[in-house]
């Protein structure tokens, strides 16, 4: 076997070691949350249901989502996810959504260490505002 040869290839191996190690300490947790209108604060009787699907990269700090609603009072104004808040606190908006309202919403945001935070203790909540329910229609704490 020709020396050149046997070194590229324990030099290959190496380094499909090394990039297999760095993607591994790469984590990636699943967050889940169900919205409905008696979640919202103050609660609403709107018939709406949701669900969010989202995973959180903890390397990139990139939170990927996907939002399926129905049975709101009318189109979606607005979206977010909100915190620093408990279940049944209200909080500012911590990250907007961009883009369409219109169910299934997809999306993607890098977050501030602030914001992974509060996403990883279960202090981020979603909601869904509609012209009948300006403050809110539909909310789900966000949760592993």
């Amino acid at each position: 076997m020709n020396k050149t040869m046997f070194h590229g290839g324990i030099a290959a191996v190496a380094l499909l070691t090394c990039i297999a190690a760095t993607s591994a300490l790469a984590d990636t947790v699943k967050y889940k949350a169900d919205l409905s209108g008696a979640s919202e604060v103050p609660p609403t009787t709107s018939a709406g249901k949701g669900s969010l699907d989202a995973t959180y990269d903890t390397t990139s700090k990139q939170l990927t989502y996907t939002v399926n609603y129905s049975g709101l009072t009318g189109p979606a104004t607005a979206a977010h996810f909100h915190g620093p808040a408990a279940p049944g606190a209200n909080s500012g908006v911590a990250v907007p959504v961009q883009g369409a309202l219109a169910s299934p919403i997809k999306g993607t945001a890098t977050l501030t260490d602030a914001q992974a935070a509060d996403l990883q203790s279960g202090k981020f909540y979603f909601n869904i505002h509609t012209d009948a329910n300006k403050p809110g229609e539909i909310r789900g704490q966000v949760v592993k």
